[in-house]
């Protein structure tokens, strides 16, 4: 069945092609009518409310195409395009806000035809948070990652603005929507960053210039603090680099932050990965830019949190390096000791995330945190058990904090899915030579890696592995290809309720 229709499609608008952006940007318009391109969204109940914004021939065309079923239908008008969108309602609030998501990634390829450059969307009949579901779709499945091409602005779509009007929508709301797609953003960009330009250094300053510019304050461990601290992990790791690790440590602490202690959130920042020494596969080395996707998560979540003035107290820790090849690299066999005093035994040098991240998690005991969460793309048992649909995740943080963040990935469709964390997964990691190894038998590996993080906590904390939908290989409506950012809006989501009265 068909799903769109086009009324009078050969009197198209000429429209001019705008500067190269990279996604676009969300404004609010007090207006109570539509004008320029303009999108009607509306639902099945509520299409009564349109006979005040078309014409009598629009209505017409637009009643016959309802009587076939059709969820949209355009309209040329010399001011400018008209979609009439017919969002359909179901039950469960999460797969309706999702559903309108992906109606309006669904669209951006029709603005793209047209050469759109901005686009105002109107509420026909829709509740306050489906639209704005709907320009979140629309608006992250516009950005685009084209800085390396040769003629980047032969290659980016037209649309850079979009514009809500209606009595329903409230400018703070769309402003906090903008930030919280510009953080996506960010996150996406670093991911997508290739190597070559994104090494750990890079990373560190990278997260300065974001901290200046979102409102939060950055500190960067080097190489030198990083040895006087003993934080064996990821030195070990980054010991065949050619470029020195870093430490970043962002915090937002608005005065009016209603946790006494902070909730810190750690991402792995591994800024490619060859395996090291238990080298990976040619096919297995194309995308390591994106082990570092832990890391953007945290740093677009601090972004977020920022910029929409959470009053919510919140640390980023972030240990970045490579994980390169030579003749000084760390060696299966060899038995490192950790920050914490712990001596691991590194049995496969390709599970180098784990002991960056454990460094991180005993610095975090510093802060005696409400919370930790860490985000890392760590293990291949997570894709192969949840594909790229689901994130992993286990702790020792209490029932109702689980079932908050659970809700969180609910609400934004950033779902996950819990596993267990029981003691015999913890005979795996037994070492003959040292306190514990780095990797289990390779059962459950996505359970084996979170048993060996947990022994460096001594707090209520999750661990996140989002090694499945962290990097796609093809755009997946508005999540698009390559880096998704995933974690940044399930992050804030979380604070934006922990930090709420009612919580």
């Amino acid at each position: 069945m068909a799903t769109f229709a086009f009324l009078f499609p050969s009197s198209k608008a000429k429209l001019r092609i705008p500067t190269t952006v990279n996604y676009a940007s969300i404004r609010y318009r007090l207006s109570e009518a539509p004008d320029g391109h303009t999108i009607l969204l509306t639902s099945k109940d509520q299409t009564g409310r349109l006979e005040a914004l078309l014409s009598d021939a629009e209505l017409s065309f637009f009643r016959q195409m309802q009587e076939k079923d059709l969820r949209q239908v355009c309209f040329p008008r010399s001011e400018g395009m008209v979609w009439v969108r017919i969002l359909q309602g179901v039950e469960e609030p999460a797969l309706s806000l999702e559903d309108a998501r992906l109606a309006g990634a669904e669209l951006l390829p029709q603005l793209n035809t047209y050469k759109i450059d901005e686009v105002s969307i109107h509420n026909a009949g829709l509740s306050a948070e489906q639209l704005l579901a709907f320009t979140e779709g629309l608006a992250l499945s516009s950005y685009q990652f084209i800085r390396h091409f040769s003629e980047p602005d032969k290659k980016a779509g037209s649309l850079h603005t979009i514009y809500l009007s209606g009595p329903e929508i409230q400018p703070e709301a769309v402003a906090e929507l903008d930030n919280l797609v510009d953080a996506v953003c960010t996150a996406r960009d670093l991911v997508n960053e290739p190597h070559g330009f994104l090494n750990a250094v890079q990373l560190a300053d990278a997260v300065k210039t974001i901290g200046q510019a979102s409102g939060f304050s950055v500190e960067i461990l080097g190489k030198e603090k990083i040895e006087t601290l003993k934080m064996g992990g990821l030195l070990a790791v980054n010991k065949a680099s050619t470029v020195p690790p870093r430490f970043c440590v962002l915090e937002w602490q608005p005065a009016s932050a209603k946790n006494a202690k902070p909730i810190v959130l750690i991402g792995k920042g591994v800024v490619y990965d060859t395996g090291g020494l238990s080298l990976k596969t040619p096919e297995g080395m194309e995308y390591m830019k994106c082990d570092m996707a832990g890391a953007a998560s945290v740093i677009g979540a601090l972004s977020a949190a920022a910029r929409n003035q959470l009053p919510i107290h919140v640390v980023g820790l972030i240990p970045a390096t490579d994980n390169a090849v030579n003749d000084a690299a760390l060696s299966p066999g060899d038995v490192i000791r950790m920050y914490s005093g712990t001596t691991v035994e590194v049995v496969n040098t390709d599970a180098e995330g784990r002991l960056i991240l454990a460094d991180a998690l005993h610095y975090a005991k510093k802060y005696e945190p409400e919370l930790a969460i860490d985000l890392a793309t760590l293990t291949g048992a997570a894709i192969r058990a949840l594909g790229n649909q689901a994130i992993c995740y286990m702790g020792t943080a209490p029932a109702t904090t689980k079932k908050a963040l659970e809700e969180s990935g609910r609400c934004t469709y950033e779902r996950l899915v819990e596993l267990p964390l029981w003691r015999e997964y913890g005979e795996e990691l037994k070492s003959n030579i040292a306190d514990l190894k780095n990797l289990g038998t390779g059962n459950a590996g996505m359970i084996t890696a979170g048993k060996f993080l947990e022994h460096f906590t001594n707090y209520p904390w999750l661990h996140l592995d989002i090694a499945g939908p962290a990097y796609l290989r093809s755009a997946n409506g508005y999540r698009t290809r390559e880096g998704t950012g995933v974690g940044v809006r399930l992050l804030y989501h979380f604070l934006k309720n922990y930090a709420s009265p009612e919580n």
